[in-house]
């Protein structure tokens, strides 16, 4: 089955092969926000293993998928070699820094007074929102990026590696999906819209996906950096958001699990597959 995933993007265009490959993990977080049709209520534990899970997803992706590929593939030796990956990854972390500083958030286990980004009135459920959208603008700019090189022609990035990464990023949408839809559902909104708001925070991946396919597709030098500027985004996320919102309760432990799983699957998936 993964051989015939495969070669149908390698027969399509890679652009909109990255737009396909986008939208799919967008509706792997419609899946998992769907969950709140079920129940209307699920143990913190559970929620704080799958941002766990979500974050060690996400730095096993950040190495095997992005910055192995693009150390691989920069010119040179020693510093010179390493050079555009380290200049990428800063400049990524960075961005989201800069996000962070200037979107009005909320992460999805504080306090309403403990929002950031610029002052708002918004609400509680937009601000959450908008806090899951900034973990998924890496995540849909990284296959983008992936498929970019592929158009480019770039040896190191393949269709394989663009689709596993995909792959990998839908597994982690899923449980990212039913972490934000049921605290809006505990917190009063009704299953549909908690829904609503719980894939619509995915919806920036398809059109991050495209956008870093493009880039790259017309300036082809830029790979190694793209692909660390993923990286760095990533990374950021992770340590700056997603490990911070599992520490609010007693189930650290459950957390670190989680994200030690999701660091496994994503690198047997890379590995095994790639």
């Amino acid at each position: 089955m993964f051989d015939s995933i495969i070669k149908f993007f390698e027969e399509i265009d890679p652009v909109v092969g990255a737009l396909l490959a986008t939208t799919f993990t967008w509706l792997v977080t419609a899946a998992g926000a769907s969950v709140v049709f079920l129940f209307k209520e699920m143990k913190r534990a559970a929620l704080d293993g799958m941002l766990g899970f979500t974050g060690g997803v996400m730095v096993a992706a950040s190495f095997w998928s992005l910055l192995s590929p693009a150390i691989a593939m920069s010119d040179g030796e020693g510093f010179a070699k390493v050079a555009p990956s380290a200049i990428g990854f800063g400049l990524g972390a960075l961005f989201l820094f800069g996000l962070d500083k200037v979107m009005p958030h909320l992460h999805i286990n504080f306090k309403p007074n403990e929002s950031e980004g610029v002052p708002t009135k918004l609400n509680r459920t937009l601000l959450l929102t908008l806090a899951i959208t900034l973990h998924n603008i890496p995540e849909g700019l990284a296959v983008g990026v992936l498929f970019g090189g592929v158009a480019a022609g770039i040896p190191e990035a393949s269709i394989a590696g663009a689709v596993i990464l995909a792959i990998g990023i839908g597994i982690q949408n899923f449980p990212e999906g039913i972490a934000v839809s049921m605290p809006l559902r505990r917190h009063g909104l009704s299953r549909k819209k908690s829904f609503f708001y719980g894939q619509l925070s995915a919806i920036v991946e398809p059109i991050a996906g495209v956008v870093g396919a493009l880039a790259v597709t017309f300036f082809t030098p830029i790979l190694p950096y793209a692909l660390s500027f993923a990286a760095g985004a990533m990374i950021f996320v992770v340590v700056e958001e997603v490990i911070p919102e599992t520490q609010q309760d007693r189930y650290t432990d459950i957390a670190t699990l989680g994200f030690m799983g999701g660091f496994i699957v994503m690198m047997v998936l890379d590995v095994a597959l790639g």
